[in-house]
């Protein structure tokens, strides 16, 4: 489309300068803008403007349905046209859709292998239309697998101080049967203090020899500089990260360790006693958490010993991060930011249930991945790197404790 014209009545320009609120304005030019340049893409498809009547025109408008599209500004509420006898297509959604388009193939697969529920077959009907082969399957995922891949095996370049590390579990058909799947995970926070999802990968389990296998492959891509490393206390990850990632920090998510406290204590002292531990966890320096966990264990010895002695086990693990300064401390106490991502895979798995295969997971993990790294990349800094990198200069060179993987968990 080489020119555009736009136009603007006066009752958006009113708002924009006028009303209440500025992001309203903007949100409402954004939307007139781009449902012209839709209108105008519809044009250049058809090769006729509305109601022109030409020998080169290639089909007619059939309305349009609205789409909501997601910006740095907010969500748009635009109109898509459709069109009579074929497909409209635009690029204007590409980046957004690829969830959607991961989503609606693995439903599509699921209908063409015959193992889908009902409600997975009208989901699809009403997605697709009624009719689909295997070849449209396969010519679409040409076209989306590739990017994905491509995304998760691109080269990582830079340090990558900060590394945050989970696995979801999620179910794949594989040889006729119905099998549990981990689909492992990191993300960092590079030198420039930006985040950045590293990659995902499919494995049987979440064994120290997958979970190496992953640490391999992410260093093979090029990851470097690994300071701290946060995740919760699977013996098989913590291994595998003891071995690959010698003389990094290991922070256990204080998150999952308060739901293991909370889970453990007597019913009646469950809020009282949670609240203690997480006092310990937040406290301003690792000599007054010293004081608080000694408190701890005079107070609840007697009345609740296993949860004493686990306490006093982990607490150079979830404690790790007080060896910090104190801006980057809260940020790296947890997985919770791993948390969310996966409520977002959970959101979309929840239509299929079953993975036809592994290839599906990949791609729709994928696609919601890469979404959320191009948000991450386009907004603000995560963490400002300038100061913690002018605390580690000042550090001694030789390893110490507080700078040592922790080996419970080595056999």
């Amino acid at each position: 489309m080489a020119q555009l014209q736009i136009t603007l009545d006066e009752q958006l320009l009113h708002q924009l300068f006028l009303g209440d609120s500025k992001e309203s304005g903007i949100n409402a030019l954004l939307e007139a803008i781009l449902d012209q340049i839709l209108e105008a893409q519809a044009s250049e498809q058809l090769k006729a403007e509305k109601y022109e009547r030409n020998e080169a025109r290639t089909d007619y408008r059939n309305g349009s349905y609205p789409r909501q599209l997601k910006t740095r500004v907010g969500k748009l509420s635009l109109y898509v046209p459709r069109l009579r006898n074929g497909h409209f297509s635009t690029d204007l959604f590409q980046r957004y859709q690829r969830s959607e388009q991961a989503l609606v193939l693995s439903l599509m697969e699921m209908v063409i292998n015959g193992v889908s529920t009902r409600r997975v077959s009208q989901i699809t009907e009403e997605l697709c239309g009624s009719e689909f082969s295997k070849s449209t399957v396969s010519n679409l995922c040409g076209q989306l697998d590739p990017v994905v891949t491509g995304w998760n095996n691109r080269p990582l370049e830079g340090n990558y101080p900060f590394l945050f590390v989970d696995a979801i579990y999620t179910k794949v058909r594989e040889n006729g049967r119905v099998r549990s799947r981990g689909v492992l995970i990191s993300y960092g926070v590079n030198e420039k203090g930006y985040r950045s999802i590293l990659g995902l990968k499919v494995d049987d389990s979440e064994s120290t020899e997958a979970w190496k296998n992953y640490f391999d492959w992410l260093k093979s891509r090029g990851l470097k500089g690994v300071d701290v490393i946060v995740s919760d206390d699977h013996g098989g990850l913590v291994s595998a990260v003891q071995k690959v990632f010698q003389g990094a920090t290991w922070q256990r998510c204080q998150a999952h360790f308060l739901r293991n406290v909370h889970d453990r204590l007597p019913k009646h002292l469950e809020s009282e006693g949670t609240e203690q531990v997480k006092t310990i966890l937040h406290a301003p320096d690792i000599e007054t958490a010293h004081t608080l966990l000694q408190s701890f264990l005079n107070t609840y010895q007697d009345k609740a010993p296993k949860v004493t002695e686990m306490v006093e086990e982990a607490f150079d693990d979830v404690t790790a991060a007080l060896s910090l300064p104190e801006p980057y401390r809260r940020r790296l106490r947890t997985t919770n930011g791993m948390e969310r991502l996966n409520e977002e895979f959970r959101r979309r798995e929840q239509v299929i249930r079953i993975f036809p295969n592994r290839d599906s997971v990949i791609r729709l993990m994928g696609s919601v991945l890469m979404e959320k790294d191009e948000k991450w990349a386009e907004g603000r800094r995560y963490l400002k790197m300038e100061d913690y990198f002018e605390w580690k200069a000042k550090q001694p060179k030789s390893t110490d404790q507080s700078s040592k993987v922790t080996d419970i968990y080595s056999g």
